[in-house]
């Protein structure tokens, strides 16, 4: 590897912001297995797709500290999975837009992290950057998988099955006896 070129598997953060680096590329959506692991395996599932992403660092300066290590990551991908409506499969849109802040230990990390709405992660020696995009494409995708309007009519019960045919209705006991008392006597 050149002078100034970064491995984003093996990605030395603070260096690469240090340097105001700036990385970009697709990876094929197979090469992130935890994404890729729920697709639906049927003939009409959409292809896998690539993975489109971007990152860039930078140091920010503070008032009286060290400057602040930040990264910036977009990625974005049409992932497959299995319409919870249908069962059909469907490929959704998911996309990432995030700041990261990095600090230099784990303690401070929690602790930033619970006072602040930025998300901040402790500085590891090397960072695998396809990993991370994998995680927050991950976290990015809809709990409940679906089309926005399904390709097809979802199919209805024509009649209902045994089981869900209603019981018949009892007669009331004691239904006669009021019967008896609304007679008029027999005098």
């Amino acid at each position: 590897m050149k002078p100034g070129e970064h491995d984003p598997r093996r990605l030395d953060v603070a260096t690469f912001a240090t340097q105001g680096g700036e990385l970009q590329g697709r990876w094929p959506l197979a090469d992130l297995p935890r994404l890729a692991e729920d697709a639906p395996a049927t003939d009409d599932a959409p292809a896998l797709s690539d993975v489109s992403w971007a990152a860039h660092a930078e140091r920010r300066p503070v008032k009286g500290g060290e400057p602040e290590l930040w990264l910036h990551l977009e990625a974005s991908a049409d992932v497959p999975r299995e319409c919870q409506r249908c069962l059909a499969p469907v490929a959704l849109p998911v996309a990432i837009d995030r700041w990261l802040r990095f600090v230099p230990d784990e303690e401070l990390a929690a602790a930033l992290d619970a006072d602040s709405e930025d998300d901040v992660l402790a500085l590891p020696r090397w960072l695998d950057l396809q990993e991370l995009v994998e995680d927050e494409l991950l976290l990015a995708l809809p709990l409940v998988p679906r089309h926005d309007v399904c390709p097809a009519p979802l199919p209805m019960a024509a009649e209902p099955s045994a089981d869900e045919m209603p019981e018949p209705e009892k007669a009331n006991p004691f239904a006669a006896l009021a019967q008896l008392k609304r007679r008029p006597d027999q005098s």
